[in-house]
């Protein structure tokens, strides 16, 4: 006689519970794009993405009249109203400015060890927030610029579209043309590989010269770990020019708003794109 048992029924796994949508989150299938109220308020102009986080975590930002804790509530374009202590969520101007960076600064907002940041230049001048577009490390000097339109500052530091860079550098050596050449080249540093557009000498002394390399991307410490590639150091980093904005007679630490001629001059080496209005 067969006395096996038939296999026992595998054991019923519990149902897990139906995902109901948060209450402080509007429905999500209608196919809107919808972007984290933090972003919304740093796109707007206002302020950056942290500190937006800041803002909502501290009860100042009402979403269609409900605060909201949340810095990645979902907001669709045109359907909530936003405000800010009260405040309806209005864009301020946009304002592009160019800043002839001093060195010793730092390009940040604010700075961890407490060293003086580049918003320093701006103290008194009762501008909206802006940002850096793009970066000069601490050591390194000359032309910044600053926005308070991500758009276009992300249009500027993509090296798709963005402008070349052109740098005035002194070096500890007098360079042949074989490390010149080698400066375009590139090398292999750190798992990247670094390269100038262009590098000419502009002119030498007796232990010292001056290049001038010009970069199609912005990597970080890009010239200064080119260049300690090929053994020579940086005295003295200034950024003088991008694209066709030059930082011309711009004095140190001083700033001022960019033109309708400066903006088309950003774009011009780029895709010859017009300026936006």
């Amino acid at each position: 006689m067969n006395t096996r048992r038939p296999p026992a029924a595998p054991a019923s796994r519990p149902r897990r519970p139906e995902r109901r949508a948060s209450p402080a989150s509007p429905a999500r299938s209608d196919g809107a794009t919808r972007h984290g109220l933090a972003r919304v308020l740093s796109k707007a102009g206002l302020c950056s993405r942290t500190e937006a986080a800041r803002w909502i975590q501290a009860g100042r930002v009402t979403v269609d009249g409900r605060v909201i804790n949340n810095p990645e509530f979902p907001i669709v374009d045109g359907r909530h109203q936003v405000r800010v202590d009260g405040q309806p969520l209005d864009a301020p101007r946009r304002i592009h400015l160019m800043l002839n960076k001093p060195r010793g600064l730092v390009t940040t907002a604010q700075d961890e060890q407490g060293r003086d940041t580049v918003y320093r230049c701006f103290d008194g001048a009762g501008l909206p927030w802006i940002a850096p577009v793009g970066r000069l490390d601490k050591a390194s000097e000359g032309l910044l610029l600053f926005s308070n339109d991500p758009q276009w500052a992300a249009r500027l530091t993509d090296p798709a579209t963005g402008p070349d860079k052109t740098y005035h550098v002194q070096i500890d050596a007098i360079p042949d043309a074989a490390q010149l050449q080698a400066l375009c080249t590139g090398v292999e540093k750190e798992g990247e590989r670094l390269r100038a557009r262009r590098a000419t000498l502009l002119r030498s002394g007796e232990k010292t010269a001056w290049l001038e390399v010009v970069l199609d991307e912005g990597r970080n410490r890009h010239i200064r770990r080119l260049l300690a590639a090929l053994d020579i150091n940086v005295l003295r980093l200034v950024r003088v020019a991008i694209g066709q904005l030059p930082m011309g007679e711009l004095g140190k630490g001083a700033w001022r708003e960019l033109s309708p001629h400066d903006l088309d001059a950003l774009y011009a080496a780029a895709d010859g794109a017009a300026a936006p209005p």
